[in-house]
């Protein structure tokens, strides 16, 4: 993944809370974002739609575009329709796909942006990386952090509730992506940065540890101050590194490899809970393993619908997605045969301890 721009600056206003979207006239109407309300807002199908109706009518100079899908076409096309007029920034409203679109269209133009998230699927909220699909295959792209965060409850608990649990998942995996950070800084002398590790290990263990599910508003806030905190770790380091590590490269090849079996979340979820079982942490498996167990998220490659063979080759591949990044897969250097003999000890050391 590209360097990201590092930069200790935070967004001038994060908000997560039940009616929050109440307020984003108000927050666009600051002076620091738009001085006259001149701004794109940037909505996908469904609720996006609904936040910009309700908004519209407090933003006269505002236009709204419509994107889907989720790809460098659709952003670079966001980017076209952006030069037509002067804007002050661009607000993204909806889901992860949305807001990556937004985020890198604005930050092409220069332009500040805004998130309005409506769903807790992923850390990319507030993160300095986009996600986009070019020739079917997801690539990260360094951007520009939004400038304000909100979270309206409302909006997320009308949303799925698969891809809000999804979040738990990537916010887990800090754990495992932590550990290989330090691995790296012990066998290769990489440099680890104390403030973004501990905004990444804060929001962890505060999702480990909290004993709410989804229909909690607790637990949802925690959850969504985490995958936010996140973000912010990424911008300060100046890459994903506190966020993502061979977690993160088992994701992204079984992306590759086997497109469409789980969601981003879902997925670093199962591969840092592979990945710990690898460090032989056992405390850290166990966590884990009970945290995604107490939340309804995938353990086992049957439950996002892959073969031992397929995610075997998955792992083989992984450290293939990141060459530049040190883990404990490229540590290990497994084989596809000890690959297969530590996933078959995982799997037994999972039934000893959610039975």
């Amino acid at each position: 993944m590209p360097l990201l721009a590092r930069s200790v600056l935070t967004p001038l206003h994060i908000d997560v809370r039940r009616g929050a979207v109440a307020d984003l006239a108000a927050i666009l109407s600051d002076g620091r974002i738009s001085a006259g309300g001149d701004v794109a807002v940037v909505v996908g199908p469904g609720q996006g739609e609904r936040i910009a109706e309700l908004i519209r009518p407090s933003l006269r100079s505002a236009d709204v575009f419509t994107v889907a899908g989720g790809t460098l076409d659709a952003a670079d096309d966001l980017g076209t329709k952006l030069r037509a007029r002067s804007y002050d920034a661009v607000v993204g409203i909806g889901g992860g796909k949305t807001i990556d679109v937004a985020k890198y269209a604005a930050t092409r133009r220069g332009l500040p942006m805004v998130s309005v998230a409506t769903s807790l699927a992923n850390d990319g909220i507030a993160s300095p990386v986009a996600s986009l699909i070019t020739e079917g295959l997801k690539g990260s792209y360094g951007v520009h952090i939004p400038i304000a965060v909100i979270v309206d409850l409302d909006f997320v608990e009308a949303g799925p509730e698969r891809h809000n649990r999804a979040g738990i998942g990537d916010v887990v995996s800090n754990v495992s992506a932590l550990a290989d950070w330090e691995l790296a800084r012990r066998v290769r002398g990489e440099r680890v940065d104390g403030l973004a590790a501990s905004l990444s290990r804060a929001g962890a263990e505060a999702v480990l540890n909290h004993p709410g599910d989804m229909n909690d508003d607790g637990f949802v806030t925690v959850l969504a101050d985490a995958l936010i905190s996140s973000g912010l770790a990424m911008a300060i380091e100046g890459t994903s590194r506190p966020c993502s590590g061979g977690c993160h490269e088992i994701m992204h090849a079984i992306d590759a490899l086997f497109p469409g079996t789980a969601s981003h979340g879902e997925l670093a979820g199962l591969g840092a809970l592979f990945c710990t079982y690898l460090r032989g942490d056992e405390r850290r498996f166990a966590e884990m393993a009970a945290c995604l167990t107490r939340h309804g998220l995938p353990r086992l490659p049957a439950e996002v619908e892959l073969t031992d063979d397929q995610f075997v080759e998955a792992v083989q591949f992984a450290p293939a997605t990141r060459p530049d990044r040190y883990t404990i897969l490229e540590h290990l250097a497994m084989s596809a045969t000890e690959t297969r003999e530590r996933l078959a000890d995982y799997a037994g050391a999972l039934r000893d301890h959610i039975g």
